[in-house]
């Protein structure tokens, strides 16, 4: 029996799962399809993803076409969930990417396939939705072969579009599906289509090719197999019409994934981070990788394996080399869509699950003890949207770290973090949506929560030189406290002290107690409360009292001198900016800048990528509280950002007086 694993990736809304479902029911692994709408089908089966009408996480489906065993991984559609899309593309062999007839190649359709270039991935191209009104499968294809790199060609044309869709005719065969007849209005764009793909074909065999440009006649046979082996090798990427919902022209996929998809073997073998390979036999050195986890309330923690080489079986040690950790599964596991089927090994090429290992994590290596083999961990974006977190209870309060230490155990794109300047706690995800959905894992653990935007950590400074005195003297009986100093303050980057008193009128001794004195005021700061940067301190000279002279009193007046300079040092307040990258087909880009221009960002750039502009700006982090719904907004779900740190600038006074009066306001009230 042979076995193929492949996932199925798209933009939200091209029809995976129902392709995924169609696949199911063709193939006779289901009785009877369900409805993404009616939340009833394999793939979207947790309570989350019926409320939400899509896909969150990643599901593994079992069918059987033709004596192949085939896995299909059903991935999400939306980038917030990266962490399931990229994991399931790496453990698959070859992918669907799943196209929208009606939409054309979308953003997400781009990221989908530069994460399946990334792992060099063969790929079948599916457009979908050929039943709907305004489908337009040239108009599809055209925009895969403009916009996606590589060798993309029609495997298969559409007979008929929108309501009129009858069935597809193989491109190189002339055969139309069961049931369909190809018009003869069809006969010349089949023929066009068919010398289209044949140039395809021959140019990834130097045979061929050299026969070919000979005049020599080349055999369907020869053409049909030189096609394959051009599908298995992702040299070329057939694309398929179809209509999932009607179940037109998912045989005729089935049976290209039959033929087309390459097996465990054909991947090769794979390498790891010392050059060591692993081949991918059942009777090679055990080697796996976790590319999912997740926690089920019943069973417990999941760890979703693609075996690599080598054979498992329960109760064999293996060696979890990414931290140097032995476990020993019990019982394992292939999952069935929301069920687990316990099986007596898993061998190479098979997906399976190990379950109640708390020591495994997404990305993690499991390797023969005796022959150990790290792979390369799975990298991930930045998050780029962020809320803060404010418990409902002080039991919530209790809680809520252990609560989000299990959700991140599960999903590592999620981020969870304590601002040391405002004392919140902040969740970090992909997206607005990504945060929602571990908002309601988390009261599914518990832990309730609201939400709201997170305070900006605002930085005060100052853009003038300036000297002034600080000077703590108390007399009240036997000793008194007595402290004397100058200093000057400038404005430069980072933070500096120094001192520069001479004839001994400070001690040394006390000169480390007037820089604790300075960094307690410039924690403290000046014109809201803001910690003060960029300012480096000299002190002048000042004057002590051989008995009354302390550490303290020292560091009193360097508290003093600094808040006293602050007067004379123009002072302002300085805001948090970040370089903000947004990916929108090209004609949301004029859109995004006007909107960009709203929000007090400096635009750096307008790059092409394929169809996609990006377009490159530093925002204040102020101005992007909500942009991830933003967007969505703008572009109908179209576009894709990314953001990263680029430091602090000045606030425009008219902003920072109306930030200084409500922070005033806050403190007054605390």
């Amino acid at each position: 029996m042979s076995v193929r694993i492949v996932s199925i990736a798209a933009h939200s809304g091209a029809g995976k799962t129902t392709l995924a479902e169609a696949l199911l029911h063709q193939s006779g692994a289901i009785t009877r399809r369900g409805k993404v709408e009616d939340g009833t089908t394999q793939s979207d089966f947790t309570d989350a993803e019926k409320r939400h009408g899509f896909s969150i996480s990643t599901s593994s489906l079992l069918l059987k076409h033709k004596d192949t065993d085939i896995t299909v991984l059903d991935t999400p559609g939306y980038a917030d969930f990266v962490r399931e899309i990229r994991g399931a593309v790496r453990a698959a062999d070859t992918s669907l990417i799943v196209v929208s007839a009606v939409s054309g190649v979308e953003v997400g359709t781009e990221r989908v396939w530069a994460t399946a270039d990334r792992f060099d991935m063969p790929r079948i191209v599916v457009i979908n939705k050929m039943d709907r009104e305004r489908a337009d499968f040239h108009m599809a294809l055209a925009s895969v072969k403009s916009s996606l790199p590589g060798h993309v060609a029609a495997g298969y044309l559409p007979i008929g579009e929108g309501e009129h869709f009858a069935g597809i005719v193989n491109v190189l065969t002339g055969e139309a599906s069961e049931g369909a007849q190809v018009p003869s209005d069809m006969r010349s764009t089949l023929r066009d289509a068919r010398s289209e793909l044949v140039d395809a074909i021959v140019e990834t065999d130097d045979d061929l090719m050299n026969r070919y440009l000979e005049g020599e006649d080349i055999s369907d046979d020869e053409l049909h197999t030189a096609f394959m082996k051009a599908v298995h090798a992702g040299t070329l990427y057939p694309v398929v019409p179809v209509s999932a919902e009607k179940g037109i022209g998912v045989r005729e996929l089935l049976n290209l994934m039959v033929d087309g998809l390459r097996s465990a073997e054909e991947r090769g073998n794979l390498v790891g981070q010392d050059g060591q390979e692993r081949e991918p036999r059942k009777d090679a050195p055990f080697s796996a990788r976790v590319w999912r986890s997740s926690v089920d309330p019943y069973v417990g923690k999941l760890a979703y394996i693609r075996v690599w080489s080598g054979t498992l079986k329960p109760g064999d040690t293996v060696l979890n080399t990414t931290h140097d950790i032995e476990v020993k599964p019990a019982h394992l596991y292939v999952m069935n869509g929301k069920d687990l089927q316990e099986v007596p090994e898993l061998t190479a090429g098979m997906i399976g699950v190990i379950t109640k290992i708390q020591d495994l994590h997404t990305g993690d290596t499991l390797a023969d003890p005796k022959h150990p083999i790290k792979y390369d961990e799975l990298w991930m974006p930045e998050p780029a949207h962020t809320v803060a977190l404010h418990p409902a209870t002080r039991q919530d309060e209790d809680k809520i770290g252990a609560a989000m230490q299990r959700l991140m155990e599960e999903d590592p794109t999620l981020h969870f973090s304590r601002e040391p300047q405002t004392g919140e706690q902040l969740l970090s995800g992909m997206g607005d949506m990504h945060t929602t959905i571990a908002i309601e894992k988390l009261a599914a653990l518990g832990v309730n929560v609201t939400t709201s935007a997170p305070q900006i950590p605002y930085r005060e400074t100052i853009h003038a030189t300036a000297e002034a005195q600080g000077k703590h003297k108390k007399q009240s009986g036997g000793h008194g406290q007595y402290g004397d100093c100058k200093i000057r303050i400038e404005h430069a980057e980072g933070y500096g002290f120094k001192s520069a008193v001479v004839g001994g009128a400070i001690p040394g001794k006390y000169i480390p107690s007037i820089e604790k004195g300075v960094q307690d005021a410039l924690e403290r700061g000046f014109l809201a409360g803001f910690p003060i940067q960029d300012v480096h301190v000299t002190v002048l000279d000042g004057s002590y009292h051989d008995v009354d002279s302390s550490d303290i009193a020292f560091r009193t007046a360097g508290s003093l001198a600094l808040k006293n300079a602050m007067e004379n040092a123009r002072p302002g307040l300085m805001e948090p900016v970040v370089l903000l990258k947004v990916r929108v087909p090209a004609q949301f880009a004029g859109d995004i800048i006007g909107d960009l221009q709203t929000r007090r960002a400096r635009v750096q750039g307008m790059d092409p990528e394929g169809t996609v502009m990006v377009v490159s700006a530093v925002v204040p982090q102020a101005e992007l509280q909500n942009y991830s719904a933003d967007l969505r907004s703008l572009t109908g779900d179209r576009g894709a950002f990314s953001v990263k740190p680029q430091g602090y600038q000045d606030v425009p006074e008219h902003i920072a007086r109306k930030v200084i009066e409500e922070r005033q306001k806050q403190m007054a009230n605390a």
